[in-house]
């Protein structure tokens, strides 16, 4: 039994992707994976039922946890409010509370350039990632306050280097790294661990941008230094899970950088 068994976690973006070779291709879904390990409870939530489907399959097959998935979209023009409590309580009544929530989710549209951004592209990306963290943070605050629980949230080196073809999706990720410091600010006395994680891992959707937009691929993603991407679960899940151990309350607030296995730099 892990450490995490009997406490249930919230992961945005939860389903599960394949990368060319056939491995899982999603930080989502490897966060989930690091999670079941442990024997946490597990929501995931998306837009594609499918892969949401594929994922609770899988998850409970291999490592004997119980999964909730949850079909939602954080998106322009709907009752958002509504749609991020609606899952909480399908949890809540599921599992009983919730003890991590991790905002993973982020649709963009990667490789157009600000001159070229519509309003709508810009919308897909702030609706998607930065609302979306916004509206799961409020839902469950009152379930996390009760557990003295952990948010983990993601933003992007986009953001933090200004990269070429990423107006929208580094604007909501930046906008994502201020919600998280002040929330950490305010929920401190909660007994609430906040924190945000800018990753860098080979994902299915990585491997589509590189194929779909080989210039802005080469000017803005880069190997690590290590010489290679980040793993979705063994880099980035199991960082996650770390974060939602008691030890690490000390870091709450903190922006962390992993880089192709380095591991966590404040």
């Amino acid at each position: 039994m892990g450490f995490l068994t009997g406490k249930t976690v919230l992961i945005t973006g939860g389903g599960r992707a394949v990368l060319s070779d056939g491995k899982a291709g999603s930080i989502g879904y490897g966060i989930a994976t690091a999670y079941a390990k442990e024997g946490a409870n597990i929501v995931i939530t998306g837009r594609n039922v499918k892969k949401l489907e594929d994922a609770k399959e899988e998850l409970e097959r291999l490592y004997g946890v119980k999964v909730l998935p949850v079909q939602a979209d954080i998106a322009s023009g709907a009752d958002n409010a509504a749609t991020a409590a609606a899952v909480v309580e399908q949890a809540v009544a599921t599992f009983g509370g919730i003890d991590v929530l991790i905002n993973n989710a982020q649709a963009s549209a990667s490789g157009v350039t600000l001159a070229e951004h519509t309003t709508e592209q810009f919308d897909l990306a702030i609706y998607s990632g930065l609302y979306a963290a916004f509206y799961y943070m409020q839902a469950c605050y009152p379930h996390l306050k009760e557990a003295k629980g952990s948010v983990i949230n993601f933003a992007s080196g986009a953001g933090l280097f200004g990269n070429f073809g990423q107006c929208a999706y580094a604007a909501a990720k930046e906008g994502i790294r201020g919600l998280t410091r002040v929330a950490a600010t305010e929920w401190s006395k909660d007994g609430i661990n906040v924190n945000v994680i800018c990753p860098l891992a080979w994902t299915a959707q990585l491997e589509n941008f590189q194929k779909a937009y080989p210039d802005a691929f080469e000017k803005n993603v880069h190997t690590p230094p290590m010489g290679f991407f980040g793993d979705p679960e063994e880099h980035i899940g199991r960082v996650c899970v770390q974060l939602a151990h008691p030890d690490f309350k000390y870091l709450t607030g903190e922006t962390l950088t992993l880089e192709g296995g380095l591991g966590l730099r404040p």
